[in-house]
């Protein structure tokens, strides 16, 4: 019996010993996110472990801007950044610190995602759509951010002056949203998620959405040459966004209509992620979720097109377009 017990207890051992291998085994990765629907995909491959079934274990750091992470990126504090193309995410690339490795968020139409708001006063004295922004005071996260060229393209759109328009950067949303509140600047350009707070205190004004306006790539999935040399785990962790991209396409993004999801059993699950990582109940989740291709492309044309609008403005050094800044064995395009 004694000999029989000592061959249970090893084999116990041996077992919990290839258990703590396969743990040590696991490819680690830090992933830059904001707290926004925009990196849903990214939220649901995490809480129902499709990572760590690839033999992944990933850590999620937050960040309150875009800027930041791509500067994180390259310093190494993570290895992989899901979020909206900057100029300085921009210049970086440019310099051959960053590669873009895939697509994420788009603005396209009828999928609400970052919107024009008024503050209450301005709304009074006439701005009432987001062609009258010219002129105005208007917040954002920091120049040359994605709501700096979203702006600019409804400047194209609407033929006034780019220039014409103060430009507040305020460094993250939670202070753009307090300027608007507080009627220190006339308008904002702010995410749905964190605009909602303001809309139903009845602080701002909402004027349209960037999507119905002027479509275009948001954001992206990039990661530093180092990152990039570890093969084994990049392919693994664009592989599990795959799988997470078109779950979150085939489940919550063909079920909307009118820009809001459905709360049923086949779409609650998946809202109720993206709830927890985004801090919104379910029931301003399901009219906050941002578009994103099932097969995680990336609208490389329309990249190019950014990358030269920013130069133009003088916000992203020259001497590069799009095929210096993305890593082609991994990019899926447009």
């Amino acid at each position: 019996m004694i000999g029989i017990a000592r061959l249970a207890a090893a084999g116990l051992l041996a077992i919990m010993a290839m258990g703590t291998a396969r743990a040590e085994d696991a490819l680690k990765a830090k992933i830059g996110v904001l707290r926004l629907s925009s990196s849903a995909p990214v939220f649901i491959a995490q809480d129902k472990g499709y990572f760590r079934e690839a033999g992944l274990e990933v850590e999620l750091k937050f960040f309150d801007a875009a800027q930041p992470i791509a500067v994180a990126t390259t310093s190494g504090d993570v290895d992989f950044g899901v979020t909206a193309f900057t100029a300085g995410l921009y210049n970086l690339a440019g310099k051959g610190v960053l590669k873009v490795i895939g697509g994420m968020s788009r603005e396209k139409p009828g999928y609400p995602l970052i919107g024009y708001f008024a503050s209450n006063n301005a709304y009074a004295a006439g701005l009432k759509t987001p062609k009258d922004l010219a002129g105005k005071r208007v917040a954002m996260t920091q120049v040359g951010s994605s709501f700096h060229y979203s702006l600019g393209l409804l400047a194209d759109k609407y033929g006034f002056k780019l220039a014409d328009v103060k430009i507040v950067p305020l460094q993250s949303l939670s202070n753009a949203a307090a300027a608007l509140k507080g009627e220190t600047v006339d308008a904002a350009l702010l995410p749905i998620s964190t605009a909602r707070k303001l809309m139903d205190e009845g602080g701002a004004k909402f004027l349209g959405w960037v999507g119905d306006e002027t479509p275009w790539q948001l954001g992206a999935v990039f990661a530093s040459p180092k990152t990039l040399t570890n093969k084994a785990l990049v392919t693994k962790f664009l592989g599990v966004l795959a799988k997470a991209d078109r779950e979150y396409h085939d489940v919550v993004l063909a079920a909307m209509k009118d820009g809001v999801a459905p709360i049923n059993d086949k779409t609650k699950p998946l809202l109720e992620i993206i709830a927890k990582y985004t801090n919104l109940p379910v029931e301003q989740v399901v009219g906050n979720c941002a578009y994103i291709d099932p097969d995680g492309k990336l609208d490389v044309k329309n990249v190019d097109n950014q990358i030269k609008w920013l130069q133009e403005q003088g916000f992203a050094d020259k001497g590069f377009d799009v095929n210096a800044i993305i890593a082609k064995d991994y990019v899926k395009a447009d």
